[in-house]
Order: structure tokens, then sequence, then C-alpha cells
């Protein structure tokens, strides 16, 4: 049974000023647990109903683990209807990227994205399409919000997320900077070359004034229809899926 301290905790868990001091978030559902106990993030404890503890892997000594009932799991999950396991995980350091890592590359660059679930599904596709990194800048949506890594559906245990100020990112990269805007060339004309930098810019606003000043090749997808524009999850996919055309 747990303590009041203890859902207490966990609950202090589903806001940001709180995951950041102590360095904790949340993964709920056995699915997503199972590819960050395979992955370099270390798991702090897994809350687990006794009635489904027959789905839990083997896991290493150091995973604290905790039996629970519905009720506790509903008091200590972000979700509406809880799906039976829940883990705390130790967030990752943000690191600078390494120059070495965009050489013979795509690599999705993303500016001011702030929905969860938007930032979620990016990653999710990202992972689909073989990225395995991503560059954000400082005012996105924190990746380890309850929101986008439900949305991940485990992909954040395989995709590096690295925060990055922008404008110095593009500076020190030295790469050609591709960005999604309504008057470049169409993305299926485009001359990509074998790597750079594809930057996808906030819902409302798109990229920012100062990043568009940086990107040396505008990037549009044609439109044929009506819409007025496109959710910037589903244009990521497209650029996905076209940059793995052009690098196979």
């Amino acid at each position: 049974m747990l303590s009041k301290s203890q859902i207490s905790f966990i609950k202090s868990l589903h806001q940001k000023k709180y995951r950041k001091e102590h360095g904790l978030f949340l993964v709920e559902g056995i699915k997503s647990i199972k590819e960050f106990i395979n992955s370099s993030y270390q798991i702090h404890s897994i809350f687990y109903n006794n009635e489904q503890s027959g789905l839990l892997p083997k896991l290493p000594a150091n995973i604290n683990l905790f039996e629970v009932n519905n009720a506790e799991l509903g008091k200590i999950s972000t979700l509406q209807t809880p799906q039976g396991f829940l883990a705390l995980i130790h967030t990752k350091e943000n690191t600078e990227m390494s120059l070495q890592q965009l050489k013979n590359r795509f690599t999705l660059v993303l500016d001011g994205v702030q929905d969860p679930g938007n930032m979620g599904t990016i990653i999710r596709t990202a992972d689909w399409f073989g990225f395995k990194n991503i560059v954000c800048s400082e005012d996105c949506v924190e990746v380890f919000n309850p929101k986008t890594v439900q949305a991940t559906m485990g992909s954040l245990a395989r995709v590096e997320i690295y925060v990055e100020s922008l404008s110095n990112f593009l500076d020190r990269s030295q790469l050609p900077v591709f960005g999604a805007l309504l008057d470049g060339e169409s993305i299926y004309q485009m001359d990509w070359g074998t790597e750079g930098l594809v930057i996808l810019g906030n819902e409302g606003k798109g990229i920012s004034p100062e990043i568009i000043k940086k990107i040396n090749k505008p990037v549009t997808i044609p439109r044929f229809g009506e819409a007025e524009s496109l959710n910037v999850a589903v244009s990521a996919a497209i650029f996905c899926s076209e940059l793995v055309q052009v690098k196979n």
C-alpha cells in the first residue's frame, strides 16, 4: 500500500517544476515501460496493478517494485483510465549535440513546438523513419511532459532529444538549413543533397523571424486542396518520408 507521502511525491511529478527538481518523469503502460527498460534510460521504480503482474518482464535488481491496487494507481496516474503500470524514470541531462552526429544525415529541428501531443507524435514519427536525433529550441514543450511521453508510445526511449539555442546551433553547424515555409520550393523538387537540418515551426506562428533568417533552403509542401495549413506533426511525417527516400 502506498503512503500519502509516496502518492504526493509521484503526483508532484505531474508538474514540470518537480520533474526538473527531482530528475524524474513518468511513463505509463507496460509496452512503453519495456521500451525504456531496454534503453539507456535508468529506471527508478515501477508501480504495477497486482492483477497484471504476469506482464512484468525480468527486471534488474536495482529497480524498485511496488504492487498497487486500482484506486492507488488512479491517484498517481496522469491518465483518466490508468493502464496498470506506471514507472518513474530518471531524466537525461541535456548535452550539446556534437557536430559529428549531423554528418551525412538529415536532422529534424523544432522551433517553438508547444503542443505535447504534437511533440510526442513527431518523436514517434522520427523513430518510425529511423531518425535518431531531434534538436528542440529552448521554448519547445518539455519532452518529459506526461502527455508528450504518452504520445511517443515508447519512442522517446530511442530518439535522443537535444535542447539548444537554435540561433547558436545553426551558426555552428555549417550545414544546409532547410525550413518548412509557405513560399519555399516544393518538397518533391528540392535538391536535398546528402545532409542538412530541417526546421519545423510553432503550430500557430510558424518558424520565428530570427530563425527564418538562418534558412538558406526554404521548402514547402504543395497544397492541392483548400485547407489553410497542415498540422506540424503531419508536416514532420511528410518530410521524414521524403528524406528517407532521398537517402535511400
